[in-house]
């Protein structure tokens, strides 16, 4: 019988050593890894540039009410259908004036980080690190800062609109 409970008892700690190891393992690599959404899809050329496209399906974009086709690339309003086909958007972060805003994306150093830029404010809509780079994202009602970090490098991306429209600034540290 004593025999028995050291058996039990040994199969006992070494059991929970082998768990408590474990835990600790997956929780040691789990720990920088940030839970974001999925990715928006991404925008080739030939979307960019014809006015009919629509939107892909995507699980974090929400529909708009008026099913407007995808953001226009000039700055003035129209109030007549766009021609088929347009010329390339510039990179300039200015918003476009429509209901939904314009979904732009910003390549840096560190990441990929992806607006949803309106008239008034902005969403953000992804942020992707690169290889080796972690990242932190802060928000409040006036702006969004992420911030790309890989040892001593810094990358960050503002977006903010507390004083006008919003502007996104990217600034290397």
């Amino acid at each position: 019988m004593r025999r028995g409970l050291v058996h039990v008892l040994a199969w006992s700690l070494a059991t929970g050593a082998a768990v408590t190891l474990s835990w600790w393992g997956v929780h040691t690599v789990m720990a920088g890894t940030a839970y974001d959404p999925p990715r928006a899809l991404p925008i080739t050329a030939a979307d960019a540039t014809t006015q009919e496209s629509k939107p892909l399906a995507s699980s974090t974009q929400r529909p708009t009410p008026s099913g407007s086709p995808s953001p226009k690339p000039s700055r003035t309003p129209r109030t007549t259908p766009p021609p088929s086909k347009t010329p390339p958007r510039t990179a300039s972060p200015s918003p476009t004036p429509t209901a939904s805003g314009q979904v732009k994306g910003y390549d840096t150093d560190g990441g990929r980080v992806v607006f949803d830029i309106g008239e008034t404010s902005a969403t953000l809509v992804s942020a992707t690190p690169g290889a080796g780079w972690s990242m932190q994202v802060w928000k409040t009602e006036t702006w969004i800062r992420v911030e790309f970090g890989s040892g001593a490098d810094r990358v960050s991306v503002f977006c903010t609109w507390h004083d006008g429209p919003p502007r996104v600034e990217i600034g290397n540290y």
